[in-house]
């Protein structure tokens, strides 16, 4: 092993999802991301397993700068919820059925004898957008990442709000129809069902089903099968010009515009941030949706509220572990 090296001003970030983990070390005053890994996740195997891969993962990216455990100055790890972040025990989340009341923080701690967070992807990733991303400079920040599903983030003061018990910032499951679809989380018509990726397929699937036979890029892109669509086929049937794939996106952002009007009214915060993979898609139509603002929100000045793509996109986990151990660089 090469001789060790002190990285006083750096942490490790790491990421766990239901198939995957992701880890690298993260300079802390800059968020500067290097010596990144990814390994799979036995996210069906034993508790103990689970925390083997998160631990071998660690390990990788110490071992690649030979970097000795106690010359970084914290953890930081993102994981689906539901989490107690002040604990540090991840609950019982649906995508990791190995940890259920599982003491993550500590275990990880001991491993290594350093202060170890914990956290939900969403609340992580936007206080890295506020330490070294798009919403730098802001005091209060509201984060959405857009993929499979919305998870939403709030920032206030250089501080994650966590609510009363931990359970905060869950925007994603805010009603937008009362008599919508009924969502995974058991309400009816969040903002999950009507904007996510999957939501943008399935709309997307409904209207090539009504199209009558004409010709459509989109089904094109698709093999001619509408089942196979996907939001990404959205986003590159829109650029070529499709009709059905802009009627798509023109629907969904008016189901974002009332979303973020409500935002806005609830939080006026300094900047809206946008991540996730359907976040690039939808970009193009961040300034129709400011200008659409007005319209569902009482705020006679929202459309002064920057909207905004993340800066972080596929290393938002890691670079939001790091973040969790960074708080205190954040200007209050």
């Amino acid at each position: 092993m090469p001789k060790s090296t002190v990285h006083h001003n750096f942490v490790i970030g790491v990421d766990i999802g239901g198939t995957k983990i992701a880890a690298g070390l993260v300079d802390r005053v800059t968020g500067e991301i290097s010596r990144q890994m990814r390994s799979p996740m036995p996210a069906r195997g034993e508790a103990s397993e689970g925390l083997a891969a998160v631990l071998s993962a660690i390990d990788h990216v110490l071992r690649k700068g030979g970097t000795a455990p106690h010359a970084v100055e914290g953890i930081g790890i993102c994981a689906p919820g539901p989490l107690d972040p002040t604990s540090g025990v991840v609950i019982n989340p649906p995508n990791l059925p190995c940890w259920r009341n599982f003491p993550l923080s500590s275990e990880v701690s001991r491993a290594y004898c350093v202060p170890v967070k914990l956290d939900n992807d969403a609340n992580a990733a936007a206080l890295a957008e506020t330490l070294w991303g798009a919403g730098r400079g802001h005091r209060s920040v509201f984060y959405a990442t857009i993929g499979t599903g919305i998870g939403t983030g709030i920032v206030l003061n250089g501080q994650i709000y966590h609510g009363r018990t931990g359970a905060a910032g869950e925007g994603g499951h805010m009603t937008i129809d009362c008599d919508g679809m009924v969502c995974a989380c058991g309400k009816r018509g969040c903002i999950e069902t009507l904007a996510s990726g999957p939501a943008i397929a399935k709309d997307a699937r409904a209207q090539l089903a009504t199209n009558g036979g004409k010709s459509s890029a989109l089904l094109d892109l698709a093999g001619g099968n509408a089942e196979a669509v996907t939001s990404e086929m959205v986003g590159r049937a829109y650029q070529a010009g499709d009709p059905i794939a802009r009627r798509v996106l023109e629907d969904t952002i008016e189901f974002l515009s009332v979303w973020l009007g409500n935002i806005v009214d609830l939080l006026e915060p300094d900047v809206i941030i946008m991540g996730g993979g359907v976040a690039a898609i939808l970009s193009p139509f961040f300034d129709k949706i400011r200008e659409r603002l007005p319209k569902f929100c009482i705020n006679p000045r929202c459309g002064e509220i920057p909207l905004v793509e993340a800066f972080y996109r596929a290393e938002a986990g890691i670079a939001g572990g790091a973040a969790l151990c960074s708080e205190t660089l954040v200007p209050k």
